[in-house]
């Protein structure tokens, strides 16, 4: 009798976990069907869009995303957010698909940024552009209209990592710190910083691993795969991704964000860190 407890037990906390997943990612042929349910972004850069974007798309570079850039990956200030997005027509109760070259990392910081600035209905197309033109779908050059929106800017917390959460999380058992950076750059082969090595008991878990990658296109790997490759990580810890800049770790961020786990993105990431001499590091390349 207790065996068969157990097994119900388990369905039922099967059952609870998928049905808590978020589905995030909008496939093209769905996307294609209702394009009118949704404002379309596309997150490369301003020269990229203008050679062709998928239709009524509007272009938010990834890049603005940045306060500066050329220091480090800190998410740009909410006042020059709000104007950024009023500029760009977008409301907080708008259902947002953002789209890149496929490759996930642009969408994906700028999933994130939206996310940390008060939207909820945002998700990512699959396959980006490059799956949209493979499917023959209706690209274009022509630049929508934008009407100005009332945006008032609004930050949730709960997003975004800093030096001091993630010092603390360092020494929290509660908490988890993933690195989402190439081999090399954690075992302190190379480095976008002065110094190599990675977070104390940061994990490794490159963002690459959230993505398939085919002859002809990148795609993210289904929920079930996914939930696998996560399984290790306890839904009930705070997670905080990073990286080098704060842009490749949004991959993780939203595939963690996806299977519904707390997580965070530390935006200045390694290239704070590791210039941040007072601060600990491991570098296995010295062990």
């Amino acid at each position: 009798m207790k065996f068969y407890k157990s097994v119900i037990v388990m369905i039922v906390v099967s059952l609870i976990s998928t049905l808590n997943a978020q589905t995030l990612r909008v496939e093209v042929d769905i996307l294609e069907k209702n394009m009118k349910n949704y404002k379309i972004v596309d997150a490369r850069e301003k020269n990229e869009y203008l050679k062709t974007h998928i239709d009524s798309a509007l272009s938010f570079p990834s890049s603005l995303t940045y306060q500066h850039k050329k220091i480090d990956g800190t998410i740009v200030q909410s006042v020059k957010m709000q104007k950024i997005v009023r500029e760009h027509g977008l409301n907080l109760d708008d259902n947002i698909v953002v789209y890149d070259d496929g490759t996930f990392f642009d969408a994906a910081r700028l999933f994130w940024a939206l996310e940390v600035y008060g939207f909820k209905n945002v998700k990512l197309l699959n396959g980006g552009i490059k799956q949209w033109e493979q499917n023959n779908l209706k690209t274009t050059q022509v630049i929508p209209q934008i009407k100005s929106s009332k945006y008032i800017v609004s930050v949730n917390n709960n997003r975004i990592a800093t030096k001091f959460s993630t010092q603390m999380a360092a020494i929290n058992e509660n908490q988890i710190i993933l690195d989402a950076r190439a081999t090399k750059a954690y075992n302190g082969k190379m480095s976008m910083a002065k110094r190599y090595g990675h977070i104390p008991t940061a994990i490794h878990f490159p963002a690459t691993s959230n993505i398939d990658f085919t002859k002809d296109i990148v795609l993210l790997k289904n929920e079930k795969n996914l939930r696998k490759m996560y399984s290790k990580l306890s839904n009930k810890n705070k997670i905080i991704v990073y990286c080098a800049m704060g842009k490749i770790a949004s991959l993780n961020y939203f595939t963690l964000r996806e299977l519904d786990y707390n997580v965070a993105n530390y935006d200045a990431s390694w290239k704070e860190w590791g210039n941040d001499l007072n601060l600990p590091i491991v570098n296995p390349a010295e062990i």
